[in-house]
């Protein structure tokens, strides 16, 4: 058998056309929904239009970067220090990425005054516009990041032959990819490494859309509030506020564009990372004489499989979706866990009658099940700690009454706390996942158990993603309904909807983080298997770092474990630990101070135009909205470069000074204190949101009291917390480790060299 396309595999491809028709569906009803008065759609046109100006520039900047990256592989390639199909792979990942936030945020600039007008029908009407809206992002991440992955599959199962086919091995552009003996199952290994390095590309496009996006959003937010709120005393979104425009533009690009990126690499990187692991699994087994080639494939192909059943459940959750006229915080939230826990209970069903069909393996199941339950404790411990209807939140509007001191000492105390169930969560997850999945007696079935964990937790992002882009299109429905006078109740019902999204954001952002961390976990085991091959291609006829090419193809992960020092009293893989933790704070104190450069200068606009246009306060003069759009996109475009090339440039420094021990050490040391700092900011700075919201609906006197003006200041400083540096870590965490492995050559063949000559070999 020369092909490892089996019928099984086509749900996948399928299912992704399945979601992208589906995302056309909603759209087309999206638009052909009511968009109200004039005003609400001259409002919402200069959104739209301020939102993709935003992005345009952004891509131009992102399209430099993405032509110095793409030389550089191209070099390595040519001198045979690099796959040369992994150029092709970089650019793909990155355009899929970049046109699913470019589509998503289409979708939402376009959804706001119709959500706008959907409330002022009923809350039911406007929760329904506004959650098939960002069911769009939902299906459009899924569609294309499934569509890509089985793309590539497709084709280089063509490409890629076995000696059946070329007895002379195969070569591209004079490099042997493939040898003259390549078996069925080393074949997989070569393609799925070829797709994993795509990751690199979709987690390139995510962060620089993360960090310029939440730069963006949150110097408007900040500006907006600190002058508009608590100095002018002007209501949220009044059109008064010259910086009202540019924070609602902010809330698409950050929110929507940046979220539908980040989650698309979090998406292919699980797929690709288990993919590869499974074939390195299969490839092992058959050199064994303990496993067929049909188990290869089967390994490779289920996560794609899996993907694929969960994204068509994601469809059919979506409409589970609706609610009744006055709902209250709780009822809205159980409708959208309806959709939620629904398409997650007919997963695990679908699951367990593929298990009895002999389709798939018992303790994949009951991996895929680990990762469905830790994303949904997750979920809940995040809604309960960042909800207004729960005793957290509204322990920091308590503490508003004190003024902002104690606000933002019990946000901090109350996201510091937050961190406590995710990890654990998280730690029992991996440690039952590697378990069911047999990795107590067989180390790489365990992480291949974890990767699929991974890929449960996203199985059905599609409509995980959905409950997240909701929330900001809800925001931008409030501000809309605002600006265009439309009666109090409108407003009320935008609130509630609003406030909802709150906290499905923060679901969302604990949900990427989760996932970060089981795909960071599979991404380290496939980063070793990486080294494998490399060595054995580096090796030749003679030998490399210790093995000969026989000896590292047949080679498992824990002889390389042994191999290359990968324990705790190596100092170079400890020097990477406190670097990885080190990369976690530097790059969010980078990000912070970002916007707050941005924001001073919003501030002092807003403030400029306060002073010195007549008749703003009276209505009778109108703001320079456009000036405020010009401010927050140059500070996003100037403050994003920076904290993104870090994240590339110091894993490739990291492993030409400390070898490969020092890259696993700088990734765990991020993936750890990442993702406890990304709970923490996330969650506190949600709960600091929440909890200005709870005091605006009157508690503690509510808005222009005192206790609202010191929420409102803890509000602003969760803003760049929950909007921009918390977000941005799990991006950071899959970057160096997609950054790590496409480098492995480079590492693998020029740190030894490096390390002889600064004497800091460790044997």
């Amino acid at each position: 058998m020369s092909s490892v396309i089996t019928s099984l595999w086509w749900i996948a491809p399928i299912a992704s056309i399945f979601a992208l028709l589906f995302a056309v569906f909603f759209y087309k009803k999206m638009m052909a929904a009511n968009e109200g008065n004039e005003t609400m759609i001259e409002i919402a046109g200069h959104v739209r239009d301020g939102a993709m100006a935003y992005l345009m520039r952004q891509y131009k900047v992102v399209i430099i970067v993405f032509v110095v990256l793409l030389v550089i592989l191209q070099a390595l390639a040519l001198f045979e220090i690099q796959n040369p199909f992994v150029p092709i792979a970089f650019l793909t990942g990155g355009f899929f990425s970049g046109l699913c936030g470019y589509i998503g945020m289409k979708t939402a600039t376009a959804a706001s005054s119709r959500t706008a007008q959907g409330c002022s029908e009923g809350l039911n009407r406007g929760l329904i516009v506004a959650f098939r809206s960002g069911a769009v992002m939902g299906l459009v991440v899924v569609g294309f990041g499934l569509l890509d992955i089985c793309i590539w599959y497709f084709v280089l199962d063509k490409l890629v032959y076995t000696t059946e086919h070329m007895a002379d091995g195969w070569h591209f552009l004079g490099m042997e990819l493939v040898p003259a003996d390549c078996s069925v199952a080393e074949k997989l290994v070569h393609m799925t490494t070829t797709m994993i390095t795509f990751g690199m590309g979709a987690s390139t496009q995510a962060l620089f859309a993360r960090v310029g996006g939440g730069i963006y959003t949150k110097a408007a937010d900040v500006g907006a509030d600190l002058v508009g709120k608590v100095e002018a005393g002007i209501p949220e979104d009044d059109p008064r506020n010259p910086a009202t425009i540019a924070d609602n533009v902010g809330d698409n690009v950050g929110d929507v564009a940046g979220m539908g990126a980040d989650l698309y690499e979090s998406y292919c990187g699980s797929i690709l990372a288990t993919a590869a692991l499974g074939a390195a699994v299969g490839a092992h087994n058959v050199m064994n004489g303990t496993g067929t080639e049909a188990d290869a494939i089967a390994l490779v192909t289920a996560p794609m499989v899996v993907a694929g059943i969960g994204t068509i459940l994601s469809i059919i959750g979506m409409f589970l979706v609706k609610c009744k006229e006055g709902a209250s915080q709780k009822n809205l939230l159980k409708a959208l866990l309806t959709g939620t826990l629904g398409s997650s209970i007919l997963i695990v069903l679908a699951l367990i009658g593929m298990w009895l069909g002999g389709m798939i393996a018992g303790g994949i199941v009951l991996a895929v099940i680990s990762g469905l339950a830790a994303g949904v404790i997750i979920g809940q411990a995040t809604e309960y700690y960042t909800s207004a209807e729960y005793k957290p939140t509204k322990g920091i509007a308590d503490q508003a009454v004190m003024g902002p001191a104690t606000t933002i000492i019990d946000g901090l105390a109350t996201g510091m706390y937050s961190a406590g169930i995710p990890v654990i969560t998280i730690v029992v997850g991996i440690i039952c996942a590697f378990g069911f999945a047999g990795g107590f007696s067989d180390m790489s079935m365990g992480l291949y158990g974890i990767g699929f964990a991974a890929v449960g937790m996203l199985a059905t992002l599609g409509i995980t993603l959905a409950t997240d882009a909701y929330g900001p299109i809800a925001d931008n429905a409030g501000g809309n309904a605002e600006m265009a006078g439309l009666p109090p109740e409108v407003r009320e019902r935008t609130d509630a909807l609003d406030s909802l999204g709150n906290t499905t954001a923060a679901t969302g952002k604990g949900f990427a983080i989760g996932s970060a961390a089981l795909t960071a976990m599979a991404l380290l085991a496939a980063y070793i298997e990486e080294v494998k091959i490399w060595i054995a291609k580096l090796a030749g006829e003679g030998s490399f770092a210790g093995f000969t090419a026989e000896q590292a193809e047949h080679a498992g992960i824990m002889d390389f474990v042994d191999a290359f020092e990968l324990h705790i009293m190596n100092p170079l893989l400890l020097c990477g630990l406190f670097l990885g933790g080190m990369m976690a704070f530097v790059f969010c104190a980078m990000t912070m101070k970002a916007v707050g450069r941005a924001a001073g200068a919003m501030v002092e606009e807003v403030r400029r135009q306060f002073r010195e246009i007549p008749g703003i306060m009276e209505g009778t003069g109108k703001p320079d909205y456009a000036s405020c759009v010009a401010i927050s996109t140059k500070g996003a475009q100037r403050e994003m470069l920076m904290p993104s090339l870090l994240a590339i440039i110091v894993p490739v420094a990291t492993g030409l000074i400390l070898g490969v021990p020092g890259v696993m050490g700088l990734l765990a040391g991020g993936l750890t204190t990442g993702f406890v700092l990304a709970t923490m900011l996330n969650n506190a700075g949600g709960a600091w949101d929440n909890a200005k919201k709870y005091v605006e609906k009157g508690a503690h006197g509510g808005k222009g009291s005192d206790a609202h003006k010191a929420a409102v200041v803890g509000d602003t400083v969760g803003d760049p917390c929950k909007d921009t540096s918390g977000p941005s870590l799990n991006i950071l965490i899959k970057l160096m480790t997609m950054v790590s492995v496409v480098f492995t050559p480079v590492v693998v063949k020029f740190s030894p060299v490096i390390q002889d000559f600064l004497n800091i070999a460790t044997k």
